[in-house]
């Protein structure tokens, strides 16, 4: 704010001004006294005082996904709960009773890999309760930290009662949602290639991928066809000569499991004649590539005869494997493609997933020779048992290279998916695992959920609902087991038999019961008889037929050894805590990283529609990831790393808190401590200009002083910032209301900056200097600087909490460090609409002001009147506008900073400037308005500020 005031007035009139004073200080010291602010909110347990004032409210409620409890929180932690902070308080002070309960997901690969590496040795033959044990002991470590650390943030939440995944009560109601989902046939165990991790030894979900480059071999391998006389006669196969069939794939070591070639029913396929290793060969693949494949290696060819994919499919060839005593069979199938490779694609059953629906339609065996530490088994040649996956291909390509079988191989980059935990690339291995089915006839969660995302579900912003639609089209059945100790056990036991399985919905309810009152530890310690309780066969309608016979079996049942996907236990949270805790259902509102299409929004989807056949929320926001300010993403190997508490030890969480504020969300966020220091710049603005509004209501009380605006006001500058104060009020209420919280910093900071700052607080801090204090000019200004001031702290209450509650509590005349009151600024609401209107011609006067305050400048150039005090502006204007503008003449003057403002009729505007620097200058105001004169005090006063004198 520019002080046009020049100097301490003379003859000892400062101690007549009505000079600023308020408790508010200058300098925020925010790094020492949020603390303080925050446990002034513990001892008044303002979280509970909101739930008690916001009874019978509309609820409103966002759900906090869970963060992992692992380490201390990042910069995505800063973004994700910052925003979600933004809109509970700004719900809550919409009016609405909005909870907010924050989690933790506490099971998992990554807590137990840190423990077992902890423990070392000391882990083999170490009882999985004791493991277990362990990692309760470190989720609960990182779940204190972590509370604390958003609590410094500023986020307010039942911190006393988050929920936890590894919570007795929110395992049961975990338990309850599979037992409904079993209930509806939901959930089966079946034999499939899954995601494995190597590294882990564990399936993984789609969600839990990462892709990332990696460098792979591709190769052209010829499967020899056992009897060409087999083949089309279209193809024209030479009598007495050996064909081939070219397959490529990107995975060598997948070739032991090779158990048929794949073609494109209506693709175009030729027998072509080539030389290769000094020799004349034969060999089939899609007319469209063979001039690509061949010219790899230069080789000539001559296309021999040609035939439709489904006719060599129908021909039944059966081909021999390259260093295996098998044959295998050519299948047809829809997603082979001419876009690369031969147009015959290797199919290995056991080890993808469209090769397991293929092998599947053709009744193939279901083979797959990887033990889960990524080795072959005993199954395979010797020369590759007991070799790893990633040493087997260079063997694989050599043992070609040798036999002849290999037309070409060469290195390659391309995306690759790996274990977003370990980072270490993973495979597709068949596996006994339970799945939820996306597709049964009698529910399809596919169908569910794309109905849900397309019509009733919001998405914020809106190609969420496309994104997510995308991936609910493409994704397979969900695999929620994995192989690990730290979980929630999958409740399935198993007979003496094969394949004999006890897993009902009566079974599983009966498990969570028991895990409801001792804890998912229990299924560690406890035997089957036990953990199943009061559960009888007899009553269970569903219960197998090996089983109803002799219910005497239970003690002899076996425990299964799998967990669920963790994916599973935070997706039925909607559960577990929406619908336990008694929060209602759906909720308003879950908001997460983009990311989250694929993981935790879909999920939860897919488990709520599975059993409610609702979607569990009412709307869905998404956020970007944090980038550096070159764009690459953020790591600690790449050193670009800023520490969210390093960055609240050098700002504060107020600085923080509106630099949030300010960003483009729904974008990927580029960091850089620059912003941080703009942010602070920013801040110290808004702080200032707050400051300066309860500097001058020192001597204000709302209930005795205040001054309504009439109609005879509509012209005063005080009625030119209530509508501004109007337009503020309606703009930042919706943009809350919205999510819009860029908008909310934009226009804050510009209200700050240019309403008050650059002009109503410089036009009016004259007349609150220098009138008389009780002059009802100064008392009408002080209202609505009360107005503005009232308003400017609650708009910015979500934001900057600590800051709001500092200013409310000295607008409510008490020192901030030592307040004698209950209340705060965030038990209060946000201002509602104000109906007052200020002349429909103020934006004519302001325009004027705008022309005049550039011809001031350059005065100030060229004749050197540097205060604009020094000098009276005469306007000439037509008298249309001039008729329209003289209203506010009495205020043009303060608004332009000059003493004297004065206007007359003539055909064109012309504004000139008067030099009054020859004119007496008031001692105590400095201003030369034409009444300034020697006083009986021997001062030189105006007439205004010797009445305010009493001279």
């Amino acid at each position: 704010m520019t002080d046009r005031t020049q100097k301490p007035p003379q003859k000892g009139y400062k101690a007549s001004l009505n000079l600023p004073s308020t408790p508010f200080r200058m300098k925020a010291n925010l790094v020492e006294r949020e603390p303080r602010f925050q446990q002034r909110w513990d001892a008044l347990d303002l979280y509970g005082k909101l739930r008690e004032g916001a009874q019978g409210l509309p609820r409103y409620v966002l759900h906090d996904g869970p963060p992992y409890a692992n380490g201390s929180i990042h910069l995505g932690h800063l973004l994700n709960k910052v925003l979600k902070d933004l809109v509970v308080r700004s719900r809550n002070m919409l009016g609405f009773d909005a909870p907010f309960i924050p989690g933790w997901d506490c099971h998992g690969l990554p807590i137990e890999h840190k423990v077992l590496k902890e423990l070392g040795g000391k882990a083999r033959g170490m009882p999985p309760a004791e493991i277990r044990e362990r990692c309760r002991a470190y989720a609960e470590k990182y779940v204190g930290l972590q509370s604390r650390q958003l609590k410094r943030l500023g986020t307010i939440g039942d911190y006393g009662e988050p929920y936890l995944t590894m919570s007795p009560g929110y395992e049961a109601a975990t338990l309850e949602v599979f037992a409904d989902m079993v209930a509806h046939g939901l959930v089966n165990r079946a034999l499939r290639p899954v995601h494995w991790s190597i590294e882990n030894r564990t399936a993984l979900a789609e969600a839990e991928l990462e892709y990332e480059d990696r460098e792979d071999h591709s190769i052209y391998v010829l499967f020899e066809v056992a009897d060409p006389g087999r083949l089309p006669a279209a193809l024209r196969a030479p009598a007495g000569k050996p064909v081939a069939l070219m397959i490529w794939t990107t995975t060598p070591w997948t070739l032991p499991a090779n158990l048929a070639v794949a073609v494109h029913e209506a693709a175009d396929y030729g027998l072509y004649r080539f030389e290769h290793a000094g020799a004349e060969r034969y060999a089939v693949l899609a007319t469209a590539l063979a001039e690509q494949v061949f010219g790899k290696r230069g080789v000539e060819t001559e296309l021999v005869g040609r035939c439709r994919g489904g006719e060599l499919e129908a021909a039944q060839p059966s081909y021999r494997h390259p260093f295996l005593d098998r044959e295998g069979i050519v299948v047809t199938a829809d997603y082979v493609t001419l876009e690369d490779g031969t147009g015959l694609v290797h199919t290995a059953p056991g080890h993808g997933a469209d090769d397991f629906y293929t092998g599947r339609r053709f009744e193939l065996e279901i083979y797959c020779p990887v033990k889960e530490d990524g080795t072959f088994d005993d199954s395979v040649p010797e020369w590759l048992r007991n070799k790893s996956v990633w040493d087997a291909n260079p063997l694989v390509i050599e043992r070609l290279k040798q036999s002849g079988h290999l037309f070409h191989d060469e290195a390659f980059t391309h995306s690759y998916p790996h274990d977003w935990r370990s980072k270490t690339p993973i495979i597709f291995r068949a596996t006994e695992q339970w799945f939820v089915g996306v597709d049964r006839e009698e529910l399809s969660l596919r169908k569910l959920g794309l109905e849900a995302v397309s019509s009733k579900v919001e998405f914020i912003p809106a190609w969420g609902s496309r994104r997510m639609g995308g991936m609910l089209e493409s994704r397979p059945d969900w695999c929620i087991s994995r192989q690990r100790n730290w979980g929630l056990p999958i409740p399935a036991f198993f007979g003496p038999g094969k394949d004999q399985i006890l897993l009902t919905a009566a079974s599983v309810r009966a498990v969570a019961a028991s895990v409801r009152e001792r804890g998912a530890d229990s299924w560690f310690r406890a035997e089957a008889a036990e953990l199943l309780g009061d559960y009888d066969p007899q009553d269970d309608p569903h219960a197998p037929g090996w089983l109803t016979g002799d219910s005497g079996a239970l003690p002899q049942l076996r425990k299964g050894q799998d967990i669920f996907d963790v994916w599973f236990e935070s997706g039925s949270s909607w559960n577990a805590v929406a619908r336990q805790r008694g929060l209602g259902y759906p909720v308003d509102l879950y908001l997460e990283g983009s990311d989250q299409h694929r993981g935790w929004f879909q999920l939860s989807l897919l488990t709520a529609l599975g059993v409610t056949r609702q979607a569990p929320f009412r709307a869905v926001l998404t956020h970007g990831f944090m980038v550096d300010a070159e764009g690459r993403k953020m790591s600690k190997s790449t050193g670009n790393v800023l520490e969210v508490e390093d960055l609240l030890r050098r700002y504060g969480a107020d600085i923080c808190r509106w630099w949030v504020c300010s960003l483009n969300f729904e974008q990927d966020v580029k960091v850089d401590e620059q912003y941080f220091r703009l942010a602070g710049e920013e801040y110290r603005k808004i702080r200032n200009t707050i400051r300066f509004l309860l500097g001058n209501l020192g001597d204000y009380d709302d209930a005795r002083h205040r001054r309504e605006l009439t109609e005879a006001d509509a012209q005063s500058v005080d009625a030119w910032a209530l509508g501004e104060l109007r337009r503020l009020i309606d703009t930042v209420r919706s943009a809350y209301e919205r999510y819009r919280f860029r908008q909310v910093h934009e226009t804050v900071f510009h209200f700050c900056n240019e309403t008050l700052s650059a002009v109503y607080l410089n036009a009016v801090k004259d007349r609150l200097y220098c009138d008389r204090a009780d002059a009802d000019r100064r008392r009408r200004t002080q209202t609505v600087m009360h107005d503005i001031a009232h308003a400017l702290i609650h708009l910015t209450g979500p934001v900057l909490v600590h800051t709001a509650e500092e200013a409310y509590l000295a607008l409510q005349g008490q020192d901030p460090d030592a307040p004698t009151t209950d209340d705060s600024i965030h038990l209060r609401r946000l201002p509602e609409p104000i109906a007052f209107s200020a002349h429909a011609d103020w934006p004519q006067a302001m325009a004027l002001r705008g022309r005049v305050l550039k011809t001031l400048e350059e005065v100030r150039d060229q004749r050197g009147i540097a205060n604009p005090l020094d000098a009276g502006v005469r306007v000439t204007l037509p008298a249309a506008l001039l008729e329209r503008i003289e209203p506010f003449l009495p205020e043009l003057g303060d608004l332009c900073g000059v003493s004297r403002f004065a206007a007359e009729t003539g055909d064109a505007e012309r504004i000139e400037v008067d030099d009054l620097r020859q004119e007496p200058r008031c001692e105590r105001s400095w201003k030369r308005d034409g009444t300034v004169r020697e006083r009986g005090d021997g001062g030189w006063l105006t007439d205004r500020d010797a009445e305010a004198v009493g001279v």
